[in-house]
């Protein structure tokens, strides 16, 4: 139990220190009086009392000799404690350290009583005399406590060595007995603080009438019976000495006068109640220091609390900042793959073939190549290259990860054909309608109908049946063989601008790994610091709660849990494998994609159309779900940038499952009643709903839609104007 209770002062004096309390505090003084008493093997015995109640005199009495200084003024002036010792001696412990060491009492005269102004020695730190009674070899101890009620200085010092009592002598004076003083530090000094093994001596009975006698000893009554003091079973808490009568009969010996004055019967009482309560030290300190843990819990939380809040906020605002940005991260890896896919998507050469090669054959037939290139394939490249770079950009605009590089994905050269020679029987046009000129470089041009014959021949291969158009006509006319030139030349160009653009978009991909990053590897150095703070001072009251639990002394709290760190992050944009694979073998085996560009599309391609063709539903889809992820993100951003984004984003939430608010007029009312009529709504719709409405009727008349139907924009925009 000893080991025990010294974990118990050990836990108590580190939360003592991390409350940072002053030494002159009342808290400090009684955790470090507690913590002293606690692990004392001497049962000590405390006299209380007014100055000039007869404390000294009590306890010469007791010990049968003028060990300790009696004046008819106040004259204690420090705490006295007296020990067991082969004769009597005394022992000064100054504040600095020094040692005082005398045979007899005398010394205690100059460093012991208070001076002519009535005061404490302030370099006093201890005070002991050892006497050589049997009652003190039992291993019980004396305290003699300075008088109350005179100086501020004495009643602190007082008020702090009651906590070391095992039991409480407290005196009184029964010319005025229990005064307010005395009622009140019964309360505040001794009840409110656990101690509660308290004895009550009357002095100066002796001095009173008979009549008066019977009074005093019917009002001690009443005062022994309304304070429940916990001492053994059959033992009384008040008795009657008559302190100096006492004294005197015991310097001369005298039994019958010493039996006379009450000493005899309360030393006996005394030593039996001390006999007793020494068996279970435990009963009688532990309540006080339950009284001083209590006040340090408190202390604590009122420390801790505020700290947890504080750091609770933070964790919270870090956490909301990083699911933001985690938010964001999918949402941006999100959009970049979809771009990136359609670009991918878009580069395969089946799908260049498909779009591309009709126009760009027909181009290059008409010597009209570059400005195809530049208006057409460029362009649409154009497009498609910043709708994947713009994602990364804003990635780094959220991130700071690394800057990201433009995506640039170079044309091929122009392709170079030879214009066959004519046959010697060519006469399918007169020369003087038309010419045929092979110019220097990537230029030639077929003008009249030649030219013209060529370009429906171009359209009349792609669209011929594979097995027809391997087999060579005998017949094959000059402006046949010169558009299987123009589609073989186009082939070879969109072949090559596929494989290289393949390699470079995978190569791309790659590098975006990096710029879409968010790690967060450690929490911010501000909340670090205060919740290092924190789990200080919360292991230390769990600390002092366990080691409380142990001794079986109550607690009313429940041990602290650590709060979760901020919320860590490593977080990079992955390509999709599959998606990448198909890119790889495309840039692997460019010859074996060559080898079917012919084979295989021209059975399902037909020659672009004149107007341009209208989106099917799923790419308007496409579109409003990166014009969505683009709002989601302008939204994230601004969340971002203003304080207390966490707060509004609840609101917000709670917010969006509210009806819309109500009208304030008629005209309101009427207007919203045709919106939920358009929007093909209940009017008690919530706000998600109609906001959904909405979306699906403006994808629904998106103008995309109606792209070469004349007659449907206007009757779309009307509905659109209706619906907005």
């Amino acid at each position: 139990m000893q080991q025990e209770y010294e974990k118990l002062v050990d836990s108590l004096k580190k939360a003592s220190a991390l409350l940072n309390l002053e030494r002159k505090s009342q808290l400090y003084q009684d955790v470090i009086a507690i913590c002293n008493h606690l692990i004392n093997p001497s049962f000590r015995i405390g006299v209380f009392g007014p100055f000039n109640h007869g404390k000294s005199t009590l306890l010469n009495a007791m010990l049968g000799n003028r060990t300790l200084p009696i004046d008819l003024i106040p004259t204690t002036g420090a705490a006295i404690t007296v020990k067991y010792g082969c004769d009597v001696r005394t022992r000064i412990m100054l504040a600095d350290g020094t040692e005082v060491y005398r045979s007899g009492t005398d010394i205690l005269q100059q460093f012991a009583i208070l001076d002519g102004n009535r005061q404490m020695r302030k370099d006093v730190a201890s005070v002991e005399v050892f006497c050589p009674h049997p009652f003190l070899e039992t291993g019980v101890e004396f305290l003699d406590l300075p008088g109350t009620n005179d100086r501020e200085e004495q009643d602190n010092l007082v008020r702090e060595q009651l906590l070391s009592a095992d039991l409480v002598i407290q005196l009184l004076d029964a010319r005025k007995l229990m005064t307010l003083g005395e009622r009140e530090n019964l309360r505040d000094w001794l009840l409110d603080r656990g101690i509660k093994t308290v004895i009550f001596v009357a002095n100066f009975i002796n001095l009173l009438e008979p009549e008066e006698q019977k009074q005093i000893q019917n009002r001690l009554l009443f005062v022994a019976e309304s304070f429940r003091a916990e001492l053994p079973p059959g033992f009384s808490n008040l008795y009657r000495v008559d302190a100096l009568p006492a004294l005197r009969a015991r310097l001369k010996g005298d039994v019958a006068e010493a039996n006379s004055s009450g000493l005899v019967a309360f030393e006996t009482a005394l030593q039996n109640i001390v006999g007793i309560l020494q068996q279970n030290r435990g009963s009688v300190r532990l309540p006080r220091v339950e009284a001083i843990a209590t006040q340090i819990q408190q202390s604590l939380r009122a420390k801790i609390d505020p700290i947890a809040h504080e750091v609770k906020s933070l964790v919270d605002k870090q956490n909301a900042k990083i699911e933001i940005k985690e938010k964001a991260a999918n949402l941006i890896k999100q959009g970049f793959a979809s771009s990136v896919s359609e670009l991918r998507d878009w580069l395969s050469l089946p799908k260049l073939l498909t779009k591309y090669q009709a126009d760009a054959a027909v181009a290059l037939a008409e010597n009209n190549f570059k400005s195809w290139q530049t208006n057409t394939l460029k362009k649409d490249l154009h497009q498609l290259q910043l709708a994947a770079v713009k994602w990364l950009y804003q990635a780094y605009e959220f991130f700071q990860a690394e800057r990201p590089e433009d995506l640039l994905i170079p044309l091929p050269s122009e392709p170079q054909i030879t214009l066959p020679p004519k046959p010697t029987n060519y006469n399918d046009f007169n020369e003087t309608t038309g010419s045929i000129a092979v110019g220097g470089g990537i230029g030639w041009l077929l003008g009249g109908p030649v030219g013209a014959a060529v370009v429906g021949s171009i359209s009349y291969l792609l669209n011929k049946n594979i097995q027809e158009l391997e087999e060579k006509s005998a017949n094959e006319s000059y402006h046949q063989q010169v558009a299987k030139l123009c589609i073989t030349a186009t082939e070879d160009y969109l072949s090559r601008f596929s494989s290289q653009g393949l390699s470079i978009l995978a190569a791309y991909e790659q590098k975006a790994e990096k710029v879409i990053y968010l790690e967060i590897s450690q929490e911010p150095l501000e909340i670090t610091n205060k919740r290092e703070d924190l789990q200080r001072l919360k292991n230390v009251f769990n600390e002092l709660l366990r080691e409380l639990e142990k001794v079986k002394i109550p607690v009313n709290y429940q041990p602290y849990q650590e709060i979760p760190k901020s919320k860590t992050v490593n977080n990079r944009y992955s390509p999709q494998p599959e998606k990448v694979k198909s890119s790889h073998q495309a840039q692997e085996n460019p010859a074996k994609n060559t080898q079917k560009k012919v084979e295989s599309p021209r059975q399902q391609v037909s020659p672009p159309p004149k107007t341009p063709a209208s989106p099917r539903p799923e790419e308007v889809d496409a579109k409003f779900n990166n014009w969505e992820l683009d709002e989601e993100i302008a939204r994230m951003k601004a969340e971002m940038r203003s304080p207390g984004s966490q707060t509004r984003k609840q609101q917000n939430t709670t917010q969006n499952n509210k009806a819309p608010n109500p009208p304030k007029n008629q005209a309101q009312k009427d207007k919203i009643t045709r919106a939920y009529t358009i929007l093909e709504l209940q009017p008690n719709a919530s706000l998600t709903d109609v906001k959904q409405a909405y979306r699906t009727l403006v994808k629904k008349l998106h103008p995309d839609l109606f792209v070469g139907k004349p007659k449907l924009p206007k009757k779309a925009e009307e509905k659109m104007h209706l619906v907005n």
